[in-house]
């Protein structure tokens, strides 16, 4: 019993060295652009969908990104694979503060979301790689309300930034977040043995690895497609509805986010039990369906204290699914085919958290922003549903028998 607190110490030790720490940073900077990007887009058109491209256009990158990310990273290895993105991340970041031309700011988002592909999955990997499964949901939810703690003092930061120097500087910030982590993931992070690296034909790797687990990816990719894009889709929706159609400033905007933020972190603990103890579905379901009523309860703020109460309610509904994803997706990963199995499924993700701000552009766009709020409760709905009904439960049933023994042989 010593001997495996000595290992779990250690374990938890080296996973807050080289993910948990470099996660605060990254977190922190993006947190800050939840305020202000937004606005950014706004001094440069009045379009609703053109705000809603540039503030998904990372998203985009990240999805075009995804599943080459994972044949590289079984290709050139963990470390590398993360130091680039997290680099890449930096450069897609601190230039904003320089652009006045929207297409740029586009083209440099779509490059810090190609560095987040390499950054996400490289961290994702680690800790499937390296995290026994009964511990699994404690520590993808962890870091889930790491990720949470970084975001939590960004959205007040941000608006703090832009409404006393201006929203430019608030990227040079950001970009410098991304600098940091950089330094301390070359500083602790190095490459896990249980990762392929060096070897070619990865790509053959991808194509089989959809062959073997299409029925997974399938069922639960829908269901994180939904997911993912309510969970994207509010941080636009609530900023446009606090400046347009309540007329709030930046700054209370960023202690309306700041506030949602900090009750997610106060969820992650119990929703990591629950994943543990008492199945993946017993947070992730309540978590999209309580984000679907705030979504719903959009429409009916008028005021700052109102809206502060529908981004709690939504708060909560987010930060009881802290992590959900990430472990329904280290589940399902097969050992032989880690990196790439997690591309394809961070790319199914990735692709609700692209669509979440596009649906937002563009039902504001026909209708409005109440149309919009209502429009991701529904998507809120499906994705609840769909993990009650479609998706099975993964937390003592591991994807090699669940396929039935095909996966067992491998890809």
């Amino acid at each position: 019993m010593a001997v495996k607190q000595r290992i779990r110490r250690a374990l938890r030790s080296e996973i807050a060295l080289t993910v948990f720490l470099p996660t605060i940073l990254i977190s922190f900077g993006q947190g800050i652009l939840m305020t202000t990007l937004p606005l950014y887009a706004a001094d440069f058109t009045d379009s609703y969908s053109m705000i809603s491209f540039v503030v998904s256009a990372a998203a985009l990158g990240t999805l075009l990104m995804d599943v080459p990310a994972g044949a590289i990273l079984g290709r050139l290895g963990l470390r590398t694979t993360m130091l680039g993105g997290t680099l890449l991340v930096c450069m897609g970041t601190l230039p904003l503060a320089f652009v006045n031309d929207i297409r740029m700011a586009m083209a440099l988002r779509i490059l810090a979301g190609v560095g987040t592909a390499f950054w996400g999955l490289s961290r994702h990997a680690l800790i499937a790689s390296s995290v026994p499964v009964e511990q699994r949901g404690r520590v993808l939810s962890t870091f889930g309300g790491v990720n949470r703690m970084g975001v939590l003092l960004g959205p007040a930061a941000g608006g703090f930034i832009a409404s006393s120097v201006g929203l430019r500087p608030s990227f040079i910030v950001a970009g410098s977040m991304s600098l940091l982590a950089l330094f301390v993931a070359h500083r602790f992070v190095h490459d896990v043995a249980g990762l392929a690296t060096g070897q070619p034909g990865r790509w053959k790797v991808v194509g089989k690895t959809l062959r073997t687990y299409w029925r997974d990816l399938s069922a639960a990719g829908v269901a994180q497609i939904f997911a993912q894009m309510i969970r994207t889709g509010r941080l636009l929706i609530i900023p446009l509805f606090a400046i347009n159609a309540l007329d709030l400033g930046s700054a209370q905007l960023g202690l309306i986010m700041s506030a949602s933020s900090m009750i997610e972190v106060a969820m992650f603990f119990p929703a990591g039990v629950l994943m543990d103890r008492f199945g993946r579905k017993t947070a992730s379901v309540p978590c999209f369906a309580i984000m679907a009523i705030g979504m719903a309860l959009l429409p009916l703020a008028n005021g700052f204290w109102s809206l502060l109460a529908v981004a709690c309610v939504v708060g909560v509904g987010n930060g009881l699914g802290s992590g959900s994803m990430m472990t329904l997706g280290a589940d399902l990963a097969p050992p032989e085919a880690t990196g790439e199995f997690l591309g394809i499924w961070r790319l199914i993700g990735d692709s609700g958290g692209f669509l979440g701000p596009i649906v937002v552009g563009t039902v504001a766009g026909l209708l409005s922003l109440r149309g919009s709020a209502w429009a991701l409760a529904f998507v809120g709905i499906l994705a609840a549903l769909t993990l009650a009904l479609l998706v099975r439960e993964t937390r003592t049933e591991p994807a090699v028998i669940a396929t039935g023994g095909s996966a067992a042989k491998g890809v």
